[in-house]
């Protein structure tokens, strides 16, 4: 007979049993370690002892001793911003004391019952004005030179997945507000509280919650917590020659809450995926229970996948606590190349071969020329004297032998991963497409310092702020028939905004080609203009970067390529998503934060029609 008795049904499910805590027992437990404490800017992006700086000759240096660049000087740097920006070094902006908070808001039930279940609290002026904003160019003037109309009350750092759920239950107990905080690098206005809030709003703090839990190199999993840090989990893995590979500008400081939080994309997307094709599993705790899935496979079809709703909620719907991602065996090898090209347009064409026959490396990333010759002007001094020659050689052999316009000419840089024989493999088919549209390798050092100074950009961003330049970068995605015409017209409408409204210099603007993919690929720009005579540089910026984003819609690019919403994108999610699809996000927004303990007032605000309209 085919039918079992009961005694062998449960003999074959302890067998079952027996095998699963045999798999289980694969999984290798990874030490905890301190949460970080590195020494960080209130006002500004990063470490707070690395900073651009005027040094006693009158040139511009890398103040600090973390990255590859710190403690050297760029002597072509001020000559530069002088000429094309019109930055002026000898006109620096009257420093102002930073403005003192608002007192806090008090909840005295939930601060008392909080205690038991959190690792520290703090109600410290300079923790709550922390946490209250990100690193929009709008948020660190009014750090700077005004102030923050609205900051959380209070900080709390939890420990545990328990304890974030205790919490959430005592705001929901309490009427209280969470704005869930992983690195606070959010460049879209979604740290900041909303100024009609009269709750008592808690920053959450989740850097506590930085464990790697366990490898499991069978299946080739990870399971972190949400509060570890891009360079923790990047230096932890390693040791354990495994590799998430996601790589944000922003490793440095962001968590992996916040990347899921926001749909985040990284440097290496083209191997290793955009974080939704990493993620395996989710857990978020909301004011309704904790939403989790029960297996960690590689795909299932159990109706809509409610961990695509988790994907870019933005801190509305609750605090996700632990994750599970793929990893890859850490590549033996890498290198870096760079390939110069005569013009833009050859760029674009080379970058959408490259993406048609499916041979991007792990980073391929086209400059224009303004942001190529931003870059040269980065180059640290030269102390030999015949690297100096090479250069000047190498310049003549580009301008006159291959006749590149210095104005017009722009750059790759790459990055190829796996073994030797992969990468020569790789850069030879690269070198092959580059070759058809009269590129030319220009060398593993540029393709090193285009790659890395993808880190500076926003501490040159800091410095320019303290001398009337106010500046900020901005993404989309675009289908590729229409990444030149995108570019160009973006570029013609910054500027034109900034004629109309009085802004003298012409403003500095520049775009790099991204990520790619099949249908597209992401654009960044760069802008910024000098702000001197303005009342309100803040204000004026966030007109023209409207403008700006505007002309981006009408011709056919997305909202957010991987920036997300927040509140710096708000006004247009409905002509986006369509009045239906911000109906379903409302709705899911009611149904799971019924309360709206998640207050931040991103995306649909408290999905019941109000959005707030001021933010600073």
């Amino acid at each position: 007979s085919s039918k079992m008795s009961t005694g062998q049904t449960q003999e074959v499910m302890s067998a079952a049993e027996m095998q699963a805590r045999k798999c289980l027992s694969k999984k290798i437990e990874i030490p905890s370690e301190k949460a970080p404490d590195w020494p960080l800017r209130v006002d500004g992006w990063g470490y707070d002892d690395t900073q651009f700086e005027l040094n006693e000759q009158g040139e511009i240096g890398l103040k600090g001793s973390r990255y590859p660049f710190s403690g050297l000087v760029f002597p072509n740097f001020r000559p530069w911003i002088e000429r094309v920006v019109g930055l002026n070094v000898e006109d620096q902006v009257t420093p102002v004391p930073m403005a003192k908070p608002h007192p806090p808001v008090r909840n005295e039930g939930f601060l008392e019952s909080v205690k038991a279940c959190c690792k520290r609290m703090s109600l410290t002026d300079r923790d709550r004005v922390f946490h209250a904003h990100g690193h929009t160019c709008q948020e660190m003037y009014a750090l700077r030179y005004g102030s923050l109309a609205r900051v959380p009350d209070v900080v709390v750092w939890p420990g545990s997945h328990e304890h974030v759920e205790r919490i959430v239950h005592l705001a929901n107990q309490f009427n209280v507000v969470i704005i869930p905080f992983g690195g606070g690098t959010s460049v879209s206005g979604a740290l900041i509280c909303p100024n009609g809030e009269t709750r008592m709003i808690v920053s959450l703090d989740m850097h506590e919650m930085n464990s790697i839990k366990w490898i499991d190199k069978d299946n080739m999993l990870v399971c972190v917590e949400s509060g570890i840090v891009g360079q923790d989990i990047k230096r932890r893995l390693e040791q354990y020659d495994v590799t998430i590979g996601h790589e944000p500008d922003s490793l440095e400081f962001s968590t992996v809450g916040g990347w899921i939080a926001t749909r985040a994309s990284g440097m290496k997307k083209n191997v290793y995926g955009n974080i939704e094709d990493m993620l395996v599993r989710v857990k978020m705790v909301t004011s309704v229970g904790t939403i989790d899935r029960a297996v960690e496979v590689p795909r299932l079809s159990m109706g809509p996948d409610v961990q695509q709703v988790i994907l870019g909620s933005e801190g509305t719907l609750g605090v996700i606590t632990e994750a599970v991602f793929r990893i890859r065996n850490l590549p033996p090898a890498r290198k870096y190349g760079s390939i110069l090209f005569p013009n833009f347009e050859s760029g674009v064409n080379f970058m959408w071969e490259v993406a048609r026959e499916r041979c991007a490396p792990a980073s391929v990333r086209l400059v224009d020329n303004e942001q190529f010759q931003f870059g040269l002007a980065l180059k640290p001094r030269q102390t030999n004297p015949l690297a100096s020659w090479l250069d000047a050689a190498k310049k003549m052999y580009v301008t006159k032998w291959k006749n590149f316009n210095p104005h017009e000419m722009c750059a790759a840089t790459l990055l190829m991963e796996g073994t030797k024989e992969e990468i020569e493999q790789q850069h030879k088919k690269l070198s092959s497409i580059a070759a058809k549209h009269r590129g030319m390798n220009a060398g593993e050092e540029n393709g090193f310092r285009g790659y890395f100074l993808t880190f500076m950009i926003a501490y040159l961003r800091d410095f320019g702020i303290g001398y009337h330049f106010i500046a900020e970068s901005f993404e989309t995605s675009v289908p590729w028939s229409n990444v030149l015409v995108l570019c160009e017209g973006v570029k013609r409408r910054i500027a034109r905004a900034c004629k109309v409204r009085g802004i003298q210099r012409e403003p500095f603007v520049s775009c790099r080609v991204t990520q790619t993919y099949d249908t597209g690929a992401c654009v960044y720009f760069y802008f910024g203009f000098i702000s001197k005579g303005f009342k309100d540089p803040s204000s004026l910026f966030t007109q023209i970067e409207d403008e700006a984003r505007q002309e981006i819609l009408a011709l056919g690019g997305s909202l957010s390529h991987h920036h997300g919403i927040g509140k710096h994108r708000q006004q247009w999610l409905e002509s986006q998503v369509s009045p239906a699809g911000v109906s379903v996000l409302a709705g899911i927004k009611s149904q799971v934060d019924p309360k709206n303990v998640f207050g931040n007032g991103n995306l649909v605000g408290d999905g019941k029609g109000k959005i707030p309209t001021s933010h600073l």
